[in-house]
């Protein structure tokens, strides 16, 4: 076998270290540039996507907190709503409770006035009533006919009396 001797065994090494180092140069030169630049550049696209996903994930957390913030803030305005309702809710309640408080009380005083003038009516009723009942009275007594002077003090005696028998019941 040629490959193993030693003459031809030597040179074949020194060969395969001189293509071994054009081989490493043309790579160096040619191939491993713009391998580099290529791992180079998918390096700055996987930099810039983590730093981008970073800058999404901040803005989704601001808004987020902006998000929190404001719904804390509706609901602390729904809640001030809810209680301006409860307070007008009461405050109208009040106030129909005050009015009707009124109106019973004009009725009340209405009624005690027409009771009251109904009562002085039905004393002035009895009143007349009686008084020409005591006139009637004294004329079939006395069997005559009495003059107006005759009347009026018959009608103030009598009115004295049943005055006084009324208070008294």
């Amino acid at each position: 076998m040629p490959q193993f001797e030693t003459h031809f065994f030597s040179s074949l090494i020194f060969w395969e270290i001189v293509s071994f180092a054009i081989l490493l140069f043309l790579l160096a030169k040619y191939a491993f540039p713009p391998i580099l630049q290529t791992l180079d550049e998918r390096e700055r696209k996987i930099r810039e996507s983590i730093e981008a996903a970073e800058r999404q994930r901040a803005e989704a957390e601001r808004r987020m907190a902006e998000y929190d913030a404001k719904m804390k803030a509706a609901q602390k305005e729904a809640e001030a709503l809810v209680e301006q309702a409860r307070a007008r809710a009461q405050h109208l309640l009040d106030e129909n409770e005050r009015r009707l408080t009124q109106e019973a009380e004009r009725i009340r005083a209405s009624a005690a006035r027409d009771i009251e003038q109904e009562r002085r009516r039905a004393i002035d009723e009895v009143r007349a009533y009686t008084t020409d009942l005591a006139l009637r009275v004294a004329e079939k007594l006395v069997e005559r006919s009495l003059n107006d002077a005759d009347h009026k003090r018959l009608a103030e005696e009598t009115l004295a009396v049943v005055t006084r028998d009324y208070t008294k019941s």
